[in-house]
């Protein structure tokens, strides 16, 4: 009995992550809320998850940010936002399109396609 309740415990402490949108709160890039009666108040970014992921991650996206299928949309919040916030709040927008996309590749065992991308723009 105790090797079956062990395993039990296993089993569910490895559970996978079931939305794109849980496993971004798990490694922090979502803001932190704090919610009082009809007022929503959004801070800086959560970090309540491993700090190596999420630093991981923002590398990706570094990398990322040049290929032509994400370079736009960088440029684009970037410079929307301006000097001041704008490269930051880019790269964590597109280190959250990339954890999404991490999950999709995950669950569907299915190598990285974005979304409208051609294989020649995946091969740049």
């Amino acid at each position: 009995m105790g090797a079956r309740l062990h395993h039990r415990r296993r089993a569910r402490r490895h559970h996978p992550v079931p939305t794109p949108k849980k496993l971004i709160g798990y490694t922090g890039l979502c803001p932190a809320v704090d919610q009082s009666g009809g007022h929503d108040w959004r801070g800086s970014l959560a970090k309540n998850g491993p700090k190596y992921l999420r630093w991981a991650l923002i590398e990706a996206t570094t990398h990322a940010a040049r290929h032509p299928v994400y370079a736009a949309l960088y440029q684009r919040t970037k410079t929307r936002l301006g000097r001041q916030r704008g490269p930051s709040v880019a790269r964590v927008d597109i280190a959250r399109r990339l954890t999404e996309a991490i999950w999709y590749m995950l669950t569907t065992n299915k190598p990285f396609a974005p979304a409208g991308a051609t294989h020649a723009a995946l091969a740049a």
